[in-house]
């Protein structure tokens, strides 16, 4: 069937297997389905939706509401929530269900969330069992780590994003497996590796894309197997270390040239594949791995029989998913959530089942519209409340009914115009963090008054001078990390494409002194920015393979310069 989206009018398709999806999750009681409805939003709008619920880096200074202790959280001091440091919250000195109210159907659902979710003490910042890592959020058993964004079992490592099992590795982003590699992207098993994008199992690569299997090579692209290439050119081994110490890599300056002539050479000669998918049957999108009958995916693995997923392992039979991993299944509109099945509507809740719109539960089943179970194990649950299972099975077809009807769906709408809730996610509206904090401005960036018209929230950040000796211009650093003292660490550099000042710790200053880097001159927001633009966007356009003019469906737009070759063409060319 087609349909129009409700936010932005854009047409847009659900499929029988949609439906069928939205079926088999929907809640049974006493035999009746209670049908989830299609979707009012386009997929695009549905994923802005989640990702507004989620502040990845934007953090402040606060004080614990339960112990007074500082710390630093992804809530501000100002904000309207009760917030707690993690282990605070995962204590058993507070009880989500002194907060259970009763249901009150002469109000909407998500007014009564709302309520709810302003006196259920939050966790201040989602870390768990990480030592000396106070400057992450989404991690768990990191150590050593600083600004480790969505990361898990890394150590020495600064200014990632979704990079898991990795070592001394310094800005990058999805990396796996990794040791000793800086500004690297999606790059797997992979040791010493420098400014690449899509390699595996490659050791002291410089500035490479789509690699495998190779070493000692610089600025090359599709290589394989190979060693002692620059610019996919053959060399011996003394003629090859020659050639690199000419470029002078250890300095800024030597840096930038060569980058120039990468880029330039990357576009004219790199041969570049419809969509990155390995061991995959009958998947769109992109960066797929062991995967089955997916479409609209983006960075997953192992998943199969799902859609419209971002950031998502081991999937089975879902729909609209962000940052959900674990073996997720037969579960619809999740996000930041871990191991939920028959499940729906639900924000960073884990290991649980027939939950439906919670926030922060862990290990429970049959909850609705419950808050902050950190220590789990309740079932039967209505807005923190307590009912036996017969009360709550009489109870939630009740609420449901009165979902369908309740106008809370209007502050899912741009428009204004009244509907009901069930079926839709959380609304931005509501959402406990400013827009611009949220993962939804790095991939749906709006202006402050596009936020405001909505009805959204939009919160200014002003940056802090930190306490240093001096403030140097990027532009004055010296070249080469050899002429870098140790007083830099009590410095603040001013960002040469922000004017916003930044710090050198002193793991990473010892960082780029062992892998003979210069010290970068933009802020590390910056950086990461600069690598989300190096990443395609997770969008599908038509196009044509440059080589046999096939139809392919890719997230190279067809106004790119990019050479794109279908599956076949970039196999047969590359292999």
């Amino acid at each position: 069937m087609n349909a129009i989206c409700s936010l932005c009018s854009a047409p847009f398709e659900i499929t029988q297997d949609d439906l069928a999806c939205y079926e088999k999750v929907s809640p049974v009681f006493a035999g009746k389905t209670f049908t989830i409805p299609p979707p009012t939003r386009c997929p695009d709008c549905r994923n802005r939706r989640r990702m507004s619920w989620r502040n990845d880096r934007y953090f402040y200074k606060r004080k614990c509401d339960l112990t007074g202790e500082n710390f630093l959280s992804i809530f501000p001091a100002d904000s309207p929530y009760v917030v707690y440091k993690p282990s605070a919250w995962y204590s058993d000195k507070w009880d989500p269900m002194e907060y259970g109210r009763s249901f009150d159907f002469s109000c909407p659902f998500f007014e009564q969330l709302e309520e709810l979710m302003r006196i259920v003490p939050q966790i201040g910042i989602d870390v768990i069992n990480c030592e000396n890592s106070e400057y992450c959020n989404y991690c768990g058993d990191d150590k050593n780590c600083y600004l480790d964004i969505a990361g898990e079992g890394n150590e020495d490592c600064y200014f990632n994003l979704f990079i898991k099992h990795c070592t001394n590795c310094a800005d990058c982003t999805f990396c796996y497996h990794s040791t000793l590699c800086y500004e690297c992207i999606n790059c797997y098993n992979s040791y010493s590796c420098r400014f690449s994008q899509y390699l595996e199992n490659c050791n002291d690569c410089i500035g490479c894309f789509d690699c495998k299997g190779t070493k000692d090579c610089a600025f090359s692209v599709n290589l394989r197997g190979k060693q002692y290439q620059i610019f996919n050119v053959q060399y011996e081994k003394a003629e090859y270390e020659r050639r690199i110490q000419e470029m002078r890599l250890d300095t800024f300056s030597g840096w930038q040239s060569a980058g120039g002539q990468w880029q330039t050479f990357r576009i004219e000669k790199g041969i570049y594949r419809d969509m990155y998918t390995l061991n995959c049957q009958n998947c769109n999108g992109n960066d797929i791995q062991n995967s089955k009958n997916c479409s609209a995916a983006f960075n997953v693995l192992n998943c199969e029989d799902s859609s419209y997923l971002s950031d998502v392992l081991d999937a089975r039979d879902c729909r609209d998913l962000n940052y959900s991993l674990y073996k997720p299944e037969c579960s619809y509109e999740l996000c930041s959530t871990l191991a939920l099945t028959f499940s729906a509507f639900n924000m960073a809740s884990h290991y649980s089942s027939n939950i439906f719109y919670c926030q922060k539960v862990n290990h429970c089943k049959n909850l609705f519209g419950c808050i902050g179970f950190a220590l789990g194990q309740k079932q039967y649950c209505i807005l923190n409340k307590q009912y036996t299972k017969a009360e709550y099975e009489d109870l939630v077809p009740k609420i449901i009914e009165h979902m369908r009807n309740d106008g809370g769906g209007a502050m899912n709408r741009a428009s204004g115009a009244s509907s009901g809730s069930w079926g839709e996610f959380f609304p931005e509206t509501i959402s406990q963090y400013a827009y611009n904090e949220t993962v939804a401005q790095e991939y749906y960036p709006l202006s402050r008054d596009e936020v405001t018209s909505r009805g959204w929230k939009w919160r200014e950040q002003i940056d802090e001078m930190p306490k240093v000796e001096r403030v140097i211009e990027a532009s004055k650093l010296p070249e080469t990390i050899a002429d870098i003292p140790d007083d830099i660490l009590n410095w603040a550099i001013r960002c040469e494409a922000t004017n916003r000042p930044f710090k050198i710790i002193r793991q990473e200053l010892e960082f780029y002194r062992n892998l003979q880097l210069p010290i970068p001159r933009v802020h590390p927001d910056e950086r990461h920015r600069q690598r989300m633009i190096r990443r395609n966007p997770r969008t599908l356009w038509d196009r044509v393979c440059t080589k046999c003019k096939k139809a392919i469906r890719t997230t190279y737009a067809p106004d790119r310069p990019e050479i794109v070759y279908c599956e076949s063409c970039y196999l047969e060319t590359v292999y």
